[in-house]
């Protein structure tokens, strides 16, 4: 697998990364396993989970796999996770970017993960409640006690990404490399601001739902209601919220658009033997700003079908078609007309 580097650091990663959201909810410890196990066979270095994922049953499960390893791959893997984010069984204090919620989430997860040092800890949302500098100040002293060794950012907006950047550096104060954002064919619209913002600053982009909770791996036709994913498991239970969700269901504009990407996906998967969840990743890999792509799997055999999209480079004509098709074309102030010229220099 193609290393990188994490975002701003020094520091080796692999291209992909390997999500845990699922695990210990429809994943069970022992596929997970597996899953972890396929990876890391593949030459996949970082794995991100959250303190939040599955009430917390993620870490102790990636904690305790990381415990059976050999020193050799302890020493090679990298783990990420998460805190401050909120959940809706979260009690007072119990979430958000204070000094005292993040303190109590940073221990807990070093706990679980069974670790001295987590090599990567992430903000999981802004905090609008919270002053930015107690947030900063926390994850600085943080790295200076050793407890973390770099700091990322997680679904911030352009605005806010580029205030934590310029507060740290006003502040003296160690600042993130990497931010994670959502980010596909049919989820773009990180490339208005918070991309250009992640850039100017040197931040790796962590790309998570590459493929669209599964929508872009080409199972599902016009006529067919998605059920064994985890887009169809958010229709079943109302959550119409997330940007690939809305990209089918929420306007005749959207859908067109949406099976006009998944016909080009057929098209160039069939002339390049590979599957259409293949041709999709290698086009977040191949966008502007990405660092690295955070693969969500339910499975060992998911995640080892998706470790084929390394090795494909797309040609130029493949990825014009694909973003041509996808671009989600806004025609209103600043981001129609306007600043299309200037994204398409930036982002093209």
């Amino acid at each position: 697998m193609k290393q990188v580097l994490l975002g701003a650091s020094g520091v080796g990663t692999s291209m992909f990364a390997l999500g845990t959201a699922t695990f210990g909810d429809s994943t069970d410890e022992a596929e997970a396993g597996r899953a972890l196990d396929v990876f890391v066979d593949s030459g996949g270095l970082l794995i991100d989970t959250a303190d939040g994922y599955t009430g917390g049953r993620a870490e102790e499960i990636v904690g305790r796999w990381l415990g059976r390893q050999p020193a050799e791959i302890r020493a090679r893997v990298l783990i990420a996770t998460k805190g401050g984010g909120y959940t809706t069984t979260a009690a007072m204090n119990e979430w958000g970017n204070t000094r005292h919620n993040l303190t109590r989430a940073l221990d807990t997860s070093l706990t679980k993960l069974g670790l001295d040092s987590i090599p990567l800890y992430q903000v999981h949302a802004w905090d609008p409640l919270t002053p930015l500098e107690e947030t900063l100040s926390f994850l600085d002293n943080a790295v200076r006690q050793g407890k973390i060794q770099y700091i990322g950012l997680s679904n911030f907006t352009g605005w806010q990404l580029q205030k934590a950047v310029d507060l740290a550096k006003t502040l003296g104060l160690i600042g993130p490399v990497v931010y994670q954002a959502q980010y596909s064919l049919l989820c773009r619209e990180v490339e208005w601001e918070i991309i250009p913002a992640g850039m100017a600053n040197g931040l790796g982009l962590l790309a998570w739902s590459p493929l669209s909770g599964g929508l872009l791996t080409g199972k599902y036709t016009t006529d067919e209601r998605p059920r064994d994913s985890r887009f169809g498991a958010q229709l079943d239970r109302g959550m119409m919220h997330d940007n690939y969700v809305a990209a089918l269901y929420s306007s005749h504009v959207a859908q067109d658009r949406t099976w006009a990407v998944l016909k080009i996906l057929h098209d160039i998967a069939a002339t390049r033997n590979v599957t259409p969840a293949v041709v999709a990743l290698a086009w977040v890999t191949a966008r502007p700003g990405v660092s690295c792509v955070v693969l969500g799997a339910r499975n060992s055999e998911q995640v080892a079908a998706n470790m084929a999209a390394p090795d494909l480079t797309l040609d130029a004509d493949e990825l014009a078609r694909l973003t041509e098709a996808s671009d989600p074309a806004p025609s209103g102030y600043p981001y129609g007309k306007f600043g299309a010229a200037l994204r398409a220099r930036l982002l093209p």
